[in-house]
């Protein structure tokens, strides 16, 4: 099954990305980093004022990943670092049914052609080091690991993440 990336650019968009942002993270992270760094997580990096404030001041941009029959499977975001020629990709996140289906072999191409589009040499995105299943599925893409890092995100909470890359 194919997917396409729908660009969300209107503030109607951007409220459907937080609604999607919230089920996702609370569907998948709790058993990672418990329900309060979650929540915590979700106001801080995923909700619909930091959606807005990250696409207004930092340049990101998001895409709806959506399946052959339109249904909005998940959700991808980042942005492009000019300075490092490189592009960050912030967030890959689907819907739990809709894992597995090879989806993120297709995100993973989206960004290469982004990349080349852009004349862009690499890709990375950090990933949390309890999350085997992202790392498998990163590694199986051709990403490899090349810091690991721990930065305090406030309230008592700390990201503790690798940091990988993949050129474009």
């Amino acid at each position: 099954m194919g997917v396409r990336f729908v660009a969300v650019e209107t503030d109607e968009d951007q409220e459907k990305l937080a609604k999607l942002a919230d089920e996702i993270w609370h569907e998948y992270w709790p058993a990672i980093i418990g329900d309060a760094q979650t929540d915590y997580m979700v106001e801080k990096f995923q909700s619909l004022e930091a959606i807005k404030r990250d696409m207004a001041e930092h340049a990101y941009e998001y895409w709806f990943v959506v399946d052959e029959a339109g249904k909005t499977v998940g959700y991808t975001g980042g942005c492009e670092e000019s300075e490092t020629s490189r592009y960050f990709i912030s967030k890959i996140y689907l819907l739990a049914e809709e894992r597995g289906k090879h989806y993120a072999s297709q995100i993973i191409g989206f960004y290469t052609d982004l990349c080349r589009s852009r004349d862009l040499h690499s890709m990375y995105l950090t990933v949390n080091k309890q999350n085997d299943l992202g790392i498998r599925a990163y590694y199986g893409k051709g990403f490899v690991t090349i810091e690991s890092v721990k930065n305090d995100i406030g309230n008592g909470f700390a990201m503790d993440d690798y940091v990988m890359e993949k050129e474009a």
